[in-house]
C-alpha cells in the first residue's frame, strides 16, 4: 500500500519535491491524511519514518543523509523505529542512560530502551544517546541513526493486553554506530529529539481526528440497536448526554487541530499544540471505548459470538488497545 502510494506522490506529501515528496502544503496534507482516515485506507507501513525520521533528516541532515536515508521512508523498503524512552526515562526523557563512547570513527553504543514501537521490524533506529556524562543533562546527548540489523542490538516484543507485540524493548551491547550517522551536531542531540516528538505529535492529529468521527458514528449505531430499560440506548437521556459531550470533545479537538496547523505553518515548525490534541485523543478514544461497553451492558466482556458484541469484537479490542493512549506518544502527565 504505501509502495503504491509513493508511486502516486501521496507518501511525503508535505515533503519538499527535491527530496521525493509532493511538495504540498500542510493544510493540503492534513486534508489528505483526515480523507485517508475516514476511508479507513490502511495505514502506511513506514508510519515513523514518514512522520518523525523523515522530516529529521530533512531538517538537521547533511546531504549525504539525505541522499542515503529518504528515498527507502518513502518506498516503505527500510522500517524505522523511535529509541528515546528507557525503564527509567519517560517523561524526563533528558535523564537517560544509554551511552555512546567514541572509538574512531565510531561510536560504541550500550544501553536499553522501552516501548519501542515496531522495533522487531525497523531497519533504522532514531537513538538518542548520552555522549558527554559530565554536562548538564541535556546538553551531552548526541542523536544517532542505528542500524537494528547488527550483531549487539536485540529487540523483544513486549505482549500487550490485547495479545499483541506492538512495542518493544531494546538492548544494545556495544552496538556499533558510524561517525556519519550523526544526525546535528554532537552534543546537540536534544534540540533534534524535539524536533522529532514535535513532528510526532502534530503528525497524529488530523488522521486521529477522522478515526474518533468514525469511531463516533459506530458508537451511535451501537445506541440505536441495543435496548436499554425496555428502549434503545439512544433514546435515553444518560447515554444521549454522554454520546453528545464525546462530540463536543471531537469538535474541539479538530479546531484546536487547525490552531496548531496555523501556528505551524505561521513559524515552520510544530509547536506545542500537537501534545495538547494527543492528549484530547487520548481522553476520547478512552472515553468512546468505555462508553460503548457500558451500553453493551452485560455482553461486554464476551470479545466474540455475543448477540451485542458487534464488529467482531471491535469495542472490547479498542477498549483494550486504548489503554496505552495515555502512555504512548508522549505521556499524558
Amino acid at each position: 500500500w504505501q509502495r503504491k502510494l509513493h508511486a502516486a506522490g501521496w507518501a511525503g506529501i508535505s515533503w519538499p519535491k527535491e527530496y521525493g515528496g509532493r511538495g504540498a502544503t500542510m493544510i493540503e496534507q492534513a486534508i489528505f491524511v483526515g480523507e485517508a482516515a475516514r476511508q479507513e485506507a490502511p495505514s502506511p507501513a513506514n508510519v515513523l519514518g514518514l512522520a518523525m525520521g523523515g522530516p529529521v533528516v530533512i531538517a538537521h541532515g547533511t546531504d549525504a543523509q539525505k541522499q542515503r536515508y529518504l528515498e527507502p521512508i518513502l518506498t516503505g523498503e527500510e522500517i524505522w523505529c523511535q529509541g528515546f524512552s528507557e525503564p527509567e526515562s519517560g517523561s524526563d526523557l533528558a535523564s537517560l542512560k544509554t551511552r555512546a563512547v567514541k572509538d574512531g570513527n565510531e561510536w560504541v553504543v550500550s544501553g536499553q530502551k522501552v516501548w519501542t514501537t515496531f522495533a522487531q521490524y525497523a531497519k533504522w533506529c532514531m537513538l538518542v544517546a548520552r555522549t558527554d556524562p559530565d554536562a548538564p543533562k541535556h546538553q551531552g546527548l548526541t542523536y544517532f541513526l542505528m542500524d537494528m540489523e547488527q550483531e549487539g542490538v536485540e529487540a523483544k516484543p513486549l505482549v500487550q493486553i490485547t495479545g499483541e507485540g506492538e512495542f518493544n524493548e531494546v538492548f544494545m551491547d556495544e552496538a556499533r554506530i558510524p561517525e556519519e550517522n550523526v544526525v546535528g551536531e554532537v552534543g546537540a542531540g536534544w534540540g533534534v529529539a524535539i524536533t522529532t516528538l514535535m513532528n510526532e505529535r502534530a503528525g497524529l492529529a488530523f488522521g486521529a481526528i477522522a478515526q474518533i468521527q468514525n469511531a463516533l458514528g459506530r458508537l451511535a449505531k451501537l445506541a440505536n440497536e441495543v435496548q436499554v430499560n425496555g428502549g434503545p440506548a439512544a433514546d435515553d437521556t444518560y447515554y444521549r448526554q454522554r454520546i453528545a459531550q464525546l462530540n463536543i470533545e471531537a469538535e474541539t479537538m479538530r479546531l484546536n487541530a487547525y490552531r496548531g496547523l496555523t501556528k505551524t505553518m505561521q513559524s515552520g515548525i510544530p509547536g506545542p499544540e500537537g501534545s495538547l490534541g494527543k492528549w484530547q485523543w487520548a481522553d476520547i478514544n478512552q472515553g468512546l471505548t468505555e462508553l460503548a461497553l457500558e451500553i453493551e451492558g452485560a455482553y461486554a466482556p464476551l470479545s466474540r459470538g455475543a448477540e451485542h458484541a458487534i464488529d467482531n469484537g471491535a469495542w472490547q479490542y479498542g477498549f483494550l488497545r486504548s489503554r496505552a493512549n495515555s502512555i504512548e506518544g508522549g505521556t499524558t502527565d
